[in-house]
């Protein structure tokens, strides 16, 4: 089945420097067949769901590109549906710039990183924010009891395709917690995915 990250993401430019360097053939069966969007799969779920952080990519209206970090504790980032996630944008440096790029542009890809254990996750989707006062059921959905940071709005991801990256360039890395788990003799539950 092709995946429709390939048909986002593998343009003809793509594809002619994948021709030039010899790789074109191995992702040409990605790239032909029935078509459709990628789904999130309970591996996607679960990988998201215990990510503490993820890169946020948009393009502005002159064409630059724009990359930015979001964070929060491990599951702040929810899956919605099979092909939607979402999650409470938090105030910060009052730039905006994503924010602004998205409501010109609403195409974002995110990169999602366990460092831990070498796995990297990139999804292509639409996102949409929302202040709370016009979606309060999100406020229930992506809402964080207990985080002391303050909600200013938040932002929904539909997804159109989705890849697992090659680890060969992660430099393992580990936070604060998960030493502390290794040191008691414990195992980080997403090892498994």
């Amino acid at each position: 089945m092709r995946h429709r990250y390939f048909d986002v993401a593998f343009t003809p430019a793509v594809q002619a420097e994948q021709e030039h360097h010899g790789s074109r053939a191995a992702y040409a069966a990605a790239t032909t067949g029935e078509g459709g969007a990628d789904v999130l799969t309970e591996r996607e779920r679960s990988f998201i769901a215990a990510s503490d952080t993820f890169f946020l990519a948009s393009v502005s209206e002159t064409g630059w590109p724009y990359v930015q970090h979001r964070g929060g504790p491990p599951g702040f980032v929810r899956t919605l549906d099979d092909a939607t996630i979402g999650w409470a944008e938090f105030a910060g440096n009052r730039q905006y710039v994503s924010a602004g790029n998205t409501g010109a542009d609403d195409r974002v890809a995110l990169i999602f990183v366990d460092f831990a254990h070498r796995r990297r996750l990139k999804l292509l989707g639409h996102m949409r924010s929302f202040e709370p006062t016009e979606r309060p059921d999100l406020a229930d959905r992506l809402g964080l009891d207990g985080y002391p940071a303050r909600i200013e709005r938040f932002a929904v991801v539909m997804v159109e395709g989705l890849d697992w990256n090659c680890p060969q360039h992660i430099t393992p890395r580990f936070t604060a917690s998960e030493v502390e788990a290794l040191a008691r003799g414990g195992h980080d539950d997403r090892a498994g995915l």
